[in-house]
C-alpha cells in the first residue's frame, strides 16, 4: 500500500509536469506564430496560389505531382510566388534573375526550421552554419574555390558528360524512348566523387550501387519530408517507416564517405603518395580538408 504522502507527491509531480508541458507547448506555438507572421509579411507582396488553412500548398502538390504543379504556377506567376508547406514553412520560388539578385543580396539569416531537416544527413557543416563558425569553415575551404583550382574540374565534368552522352547515343539507335533521370544522377554523383574525393566510384555505373541508391532515397525522402505535414515533427517522423528508411539511407551514405576518408588518410601516410598529391595541378576538397586539419 502506497503511503498517502507519496501519493500526494506523485500527484503534485504529475501536475507540475503537465503544467511544464503546457507552458513549453504554448511557448512553441507562440514562436511558430511569430515565425508565420514574419514570413507572411515578407511574402505578402508576391501574389501566389491559394493555400489550405492547415496544409498550405502541400496537399495540392502531393495530389498533382510537385514538378507539374510548380511548372504550372511558374507560368501563372512568372516572376516569383510563395509556396507553403503547412502554415509555418514557406519558400519564395523565384524565376526572374533580377528578383533573385535582389533577394539573395539581402544577407538574411538561414532558416533553421528548413535546414534542420538536413542535419541527420549532412550534419552541421558549411551549408547550415552561419555567423563566426560559418566564416571559420568557409576560410578553411577558401583554397578549394580558387579559380586555378576549379578550372581543371571542367575537364572532369566534360569527360563524365561525354560518357553519359555516348550511352544515350547507343540507346537512341534502338529507336525507343528512354528515361534519362538515372543516367544524369549517376553522372552527377560520379563527377562529384572525382572532384571531391579524387576518385570515381566504378560501382556508380551499376543501378544496384548502394551509395547511389542511398543518395537517391535521401533526395526523395527529403522532398516527401518537406511536403508531408506530419513529418515536420521529429518525434512522429522517427516512429514511421519513412523516418526509419531515412535513417538507414543516412547510415549507408555515412559509411561510404567514412570509408573513403579512412582510405585517403591511410594513403597519405605513404611519403610517395603524399608527394604525388602535393605535386598535382589541383587538390581535391578532401585533400584540402585533411591538409588543413593536419596543420
Amino acid at each position: 500500500m502506497v503511503p498517502s504522502f507519496l501519493s500526494l507527491s506523485f500527484s503534485s509531480l504529475g501536475l507540475w509536469a503537465s503544467g511544464l508541458i503546457l507552458v513549453l507547448g504554448f511557448l512553441k506555438l507562440i514562436r511558430l506564430l511569430l515565425r508565420r507572421q514574419m514570413l507572411a509579411k515578407a511574402m505578402d507582396n508576391f501574389p501566389g496560389p491559394p493555400t489550405h488553412w492547415l496544409f498550405g500548398n502541400a496537399l495540392e502538390i502531393q495530389e498533382t505531382g510537385s514538378l507539374d504543379k510548380v511548372v504550372s504556377w511558374a507560368h501563372q506567376f512568372p516572376y516569383a510566388h510563395p509556396l507553403w508547406f503547412g502554415q509555418f514553412i514557406g519558400f519564395l520560388n523565384i524565376y526572374e534573375p533580377d528578383y533573385a539578385k535582389a533577394v539573395y543580396s539581402r544577407g538574411d539569416p538561414k532558416a533553421p526550421d528548413v535546414y534542420d531537416f538536413f542535419l541527420q544527413w549532412i550534419g552541421r557543416g558549411l551549408l547550415v552554419l552561419e555567423g563566426p563558425k560559418w566564416l571559420q569553415h568557409r576560410k578553411l575551404l577558401t583554397p578549394g574555390f580558387h579559380y586555378d583550382v576549379l578550372k581543371p574540374y571542367v575537364a572532369v565534368f566534360t569527360e563524365s558528360t561525354r560518357i553519359m552522352l555516348d550511352k544515350w547515343e547507343e540507346k537512341a539507335r534502338e529507336g525507343k524512348s528512354f528515361d534519362i533521370f538515372c543516367d544524369v544522377g549517376h553522372m552527377a554523383l560520379n563527377t562529384l566523387m572525382k572532384c571531391t574525393f579524387g576518385r570515381g566510384d566504378t560501382g556508380l555505373g551499376h543501378r544496384d550501387s548502394s551509395y547511389y541508391l542511398a543518395v537517391s532515397d535521401l533526395t526523395l525522402l527529403m522532398q516527401q519530408h518537406l511536403v508531408s505535414f506530419q513529418y515536420h515533427n521529429d518525434f512522429i517522423l522517427w516512429l514511421t517507416p519513412h523516418g526509419r528508411r531515412f535513417l538507414r539511407a543516412c547510415q549507408v551514405a555515412h559509411d561510404h564517405t567514412d570509408q573513403v576518408i579512412r582510405e585517403r588518410k591511410a594513403a597519405l601516410q605513404d611519403e610517395k603518395v603524399r608527394k604525388k598529391i602535393q605535386n598535382q595541378r589541383h587538390l581535391d576538397f578532401l585533400d584540402i580538408l585533411l591538409g588543413a586539419r593536419g596543420r
